[in-house]
């Protein structure tokens, strides 16, 4: 295959590359680096079989030749980041992904759509099945975020039923791993990043909030299987395993050996309370689930951090 990754500087969309190399396609990874790093991939740049477009794609998405699939991964996703770019992230949902929708049926391209648990806001189902349809505020403080993947969302589907663009929607839940930003400000990187410098660990509200994580070779896996499937409709991929906040902050300690302490500060406004993913639909369209405990996933995602401090 010839395969675009829209964002392909980015964490995940960084290890897409990875996994698309490492299976023999060929790889036009394209970023705006706003958030994606070229240190990313850097030890991608000298493959034949790689190539690297710095550009926006709400302003220009044009490739040479055929293209089999385009995966868009273009999005701004650490709060603290979307937040200060608010405009851009909407944009990115919006112009970017028609954009890159027009690109592919241009090629007769699969176009993937990342979308994001995000769509769910805070939620009034546990666990959250891909039937639910959220409650989001519109306007809140993570709406730039939250609607501009909601609206990705109905592009496709629109897409789709207008011009019967193939496309496919991933809801990504939190992921970690290798090459997550310590910046990005989400509590993963957080946590380890002040248990590494020996700082207290800062944790919103009362800490008993909760998440799934879902370690980034079982992610991108999932994507993967998705794209190559015959499934039209969104898809959870995540791991239903679900942690207090306090719970994961236990573990970088017990892992990191760090003796940060813990201090608490009031919870954002919209940050949801409870997250998890039914993925029901994944194991039975996919025969995906994920493998990847989290404390085996801290371990190797701890040592990356470690690495950056050499």
């Amino acid at each position: 295959m010839r395969v675009a990754v829209l964002g392909g500087a980015g964490f995940i969309g960084s290890h897409l590359c990875d996994a698309f190399l490492a299976r023999g396609d060929e790889v036009i990874a394209i970023d705006d680096l706003s958030s994606g790093s070229l240190q990313n991939i850097a030890h991608l740049r000298e493959s034949k079989a790689f190539s690297f477009k710095q550009s926006d794609i709400t302003n220009d998405l044009s490739i040479d030749g055929p293209i089999d699939a385009i995966l868009n991964f273009a999005s701004l996703a650490s709060p603290p980041r979307y937040m200060s770019r608010r405009l851009h992230t909407l944009r990115t949902g919006s112009i970017g992904t028609e954009n890159g929708l027009k690109l592919a049926l241009q090629k007769g391209a699969r176009f993937l759509q990342a979308s994001t648990s995000e769509v769910y806001g805070d939620p009034t189902e546990h666990p959250q099945r891909e039937s639910y349809n959220g409650n989001v505020n519109p306007i809140g403080p993570r709406s730039c975020y939250d609607e501009a993947k909601r609206y990705a969302e109905a592009l496709c589907v629109a897409f789709q039923n207008e011009y019967a663009a193939d496309v496919r929607i991933v809801r990504i839940f939190n992921t970690y791993g290798p090459r997550l930003d310590p910046q990005d400000g989400r509590v993963v990187s957080n946590f380890i990043t002040q248990a590494l410098a020996g700082v207290p660990l800062t944790v919103y509200g009362s800490g008993t909030q909760t998440r799934s994580f879902c370690f980034v070779t079982d992610e991108v896996d999932g994507i993967l299987r998705l794209l190559e499937s015959d499934y039209r409709a969104p898809v959870n991929i995540g791991n239903p395993g679900e942690f207090t906040m306090l719970e994961l902050a236990s573990l970088v300690l017990e892992i990191t050996g760090s003796k940060s302490e813990l201090i608490f500060e009031p919870l954002p406004q919209d940050d949801p309370i409870k997250r998890r993913p039914d993925i029901s639909l994944a194991i039975q369209e996919l025969g995906w689930q994920p493998t990847v405990a989290l404390q085996d996933g801290l371990a190797v995602t701890i040592d990356w951090f470690k690495s950056l401090k050499r």
